[in-house]
């Protein structure tokens, strides 16, 4: 089924691209790619190792140029006028960018000067942000003593220095333990409730379903399905009612005394004596599936009614798990601009 871009007035649009391209010699990296992010949401942007995430916001971010195509973020074109999209605009990359011989706040002070805010504003804005990052005790350490998790927020506080309208966050969690990148999550959703436009490619599909206020999914370049987290479930199915037998020699009776209720083919795992039963109906399915093995004597160790998670819409869709990032990036050769995508450009 053809995926159709959202259409949105252009003044409600924190990010919209239109018919995105771009191919390196024999490789498609982008081949007609549609985006429309209105202002103060979040956008997530799905896909495998390859898929085209990082080249669609390095295109987005100016630092790569399209073959083919349009793209206007925060209301300026970024063919157009790539300084006027840098000034507004924070990015933080797949790796944090920061100088690890300068101080925490020597960084962010850095930076608010690259962006010409000035001696003073620089220095106010870099307090602020190491306060707000949990980052004031480590504020006159060099960066290279930072552990990988202090790193990614400083590097996230450097995208704020200048109050962007639009950020780009590139897969912002790679790496970090489960409690440093629960801390991220916290301060992003922060961010959105300030009114940020933000747009978020990550392969932690819980990320996604956390933090996105809509879903795009890329795959080979293009488009293969957008919406809510909600929306994406919904497509590959209802609820499952999963449960676990306690005489592996039940599981056929348990197939039979379910089939009508099935809304499509049970799964049968031997190994871990389970059944996932596909169904509609919710609660008052699980319950009629309960007294019927009841009624037949089959014990449960366990069971339970679910809906797909967004880790299996994610298979249903491009056929792969999602993985790790991968440090070569989105295409199989390097790009012509040469180096990672760092920090958004500013006024310089």
């Amino acid at each position: 089924m053809p995926v159709h871009p959202v259409r949105v007035a252009s003044t409600e649009l924190g990010i919209e691209a239109q018919g995105l391209t771009k191919r390196y010699q024999d490789v498609v990296a982008l081949a007609g790619v549609d985006l429309a992010v209105p202002r103060g949401t979040v956008l997530g942007l799905l896909g495998p190792n390859g898929a085209g995430k990082t080249t669609t916001v390095r295109v987005l971010t100016t630092l790569l140029v399209p073959d083919g195509g349009s793209a206007r973020v925060a209301g300026v074109d970024v063919l157009r006028d790539p300084a006027g999209v840098r000034s507004r605009i924070g990015l933080s990359g797949q790796y944090a960018a920061v100088d690890e011989y300068l101080t925490g706040y020597e960084n962010l002070e850095m930076v608010g000067r690259l962006y010409h805010l000035g001696r003073r504003r620089s220095r106010e804005r870099a307090r602020e942000l190491l306060g707000q990052f949990g980052l004031s005790d480590a504020a006159d350490r060099p960066a290279k003593t930072y552990s990988g998790g202090m790193r990614r927020r400083l590097d996230l506080a450097g995208a704020l220095v200048a109050d962007p309208e639009v950020i780009f966050l590139d897969e912002p969690t790679t790496g970090l333990d489960p409690k440093a990148r629960l801390d991220m999550w916290e301060v992003i959703s922060s961010l959105v409730a300030g009114g940020t436009t933000l747009l978020l490619t990550t392969q932690y599909l819980e990320e996604a379903d956390r933090l996105a206020d809509e879903i795009v999914v890329i795959d080979h370049g293009r488009v293969i399905a957008r919406g809510t987290s909600r929306e994406l479930k919904a497509q590959i199915g209802g609820e499952r009612i999963e449960l676990t037998v306690l005489d592996p020699t039940s599981l056929g009776p348990v197939v039979s005394s379910l089939s009508d209720l099935a809304a499509g083919e049970p799964t049968v795992d031997a190994a871990t004596r389970s059944v996932v039963v596909p169904v509609s109906g919710g609660a008052a399915v699980l319950t009629e599936a309960l007294l019927r093995l009841s009624r037949a004597g089959i014990g449960l160790e366990d069971v339970g009614l679910r809906r797909p998670t967004l880790d299996e819409v994610f298979l249903t869709l491009t056929g792969r798990w999602s993985a790790p990032a991968d440090p070569d990036g989105d295409v199989a050769r390097p790009e012509p601009d040469g180096a990672p995508a760092r920090r958004g450009g500013g006024r310089r």
